[in-house]
């Protein structure tokens, strides 16, 4: 793995980082849903989905859409508390460690919007008091993810120190390809304003959870693919995969009406009977 860091020095000797070029957004394959005041889908018996867009609240912060071909997630500054070789686990939590629980989960794509299996992601952080562990792998670790791109890592809450918000690091690498390094952070954080390094593309949706917290994202890698198929509809009905579906849009499935209740792209396996925290039967 390539542990190159986006960093140069500033005169007084400090690091400092080189903030990546802004990207255009568009509004196709947009990959998923589920908002921060609703129940999350993988509640309601539907697919875990992280593209998120928050009903009756505005237009909140998106992360870069899954779209074709120009927005991956933006790098960032590896930082200096990187360490390698952190143990293979999906829960970083220890016996005794104190803090919020916060549950991150997500999928990582590549260019055509298509999930990426076996990609290798690698989460560090600080402890609730804002500390790392630089001797031992505390609030560290990283997994692969599965057949279909998806990936869960269970940790806290990460506190704060000095010049920085609160925020997660995170390497990201598909199989043979280049890393991406970048950091994940939380909305509605004062410090947020004042991070220099801070970049709203990278903002998780994130939702009290009954004294813990539930946070979403999806990672969109510069690794090329195919397309996916495109729409298709099924027999008898208007609903296709790779329809773009707002709130409120009907469709038919098997000769049956049914209303949208949350903004997505239509993928296998989300069809309007299996999927009723997207569908609804009218």
């Amino acid at each position: 793995m390539d542990h190159t860091t986006n960093e140069t020095p500033d005169p007084a000797g400090k690091p400092r980082e080189e903030h990546p070029p802004l990207v255009r957004r568009k509004t196709v394959l947009r990959a998923a849903l589920a908002a921060t005041v609703a129940v999350p889908a993988a509640l309601a018996g539907a697919p875990a989905l992280a593209r998120t867009l928050t009903a009756g609240t505005g237009t909140p912060p998106l992360t870069p859409p899954c779209d074709d071909g120009d927005d991956p997630t933006p790098p960032q500054t590896e930082g200096p508390y990187f360490k390698p070789n952190s143990p293979r686990r999906t829960s970083l939590l220890e016996t005794g460690l104190p803090g919020t629980r916060l549950t991150v989960s997500g999928y990582v794509f590549g260019l055509a919007c298509r999930p990426i299996a076996g990609a290798l992601l690698d989460f560090w952080q600080a402890d609730a008091g804002g500390a790392y562990d630089n001797t031992g792998f505390r609030l560290r670790g990283h997994q692969f993810t599965g057949a279909d791109g998806a990936f869960t890592l269970t940790t806290i809450v990460p506190g704060l120190y000095p010049g920085r918000t609160r925020h997660i690091h995170v390497k990201v690498q598909a199989p043979n390809r280049p890393v991406l390094t970048t950091q994940l952070y939380f909305p509605n954080e004062p410090r947020n304003n004042t991070d220099t390094i801070f970049d709203p593309r990278l903002l998780m949706t994130v939702r009290d959870a009954g004294g813990a917290k539930e946070a979403a994202f999806d990672f969109v890698l510069a690794v090329p693919q195919e397309p996916g198929p495109g729409p298709t509809p099924p027999p008898g009905g208007t609903w296709a995969v790779g329809t773009a579906y707002r709130a409120g849009d009907r469709v038919t499935y098997g000769g049956r009406g049914y209303l949208c209740l949350q903004a997505h792209t239509a993928q296998p396996g989300w069809e309007p009977p299996s999927a009723p925290a997207l569908w609804r039967a009218a």
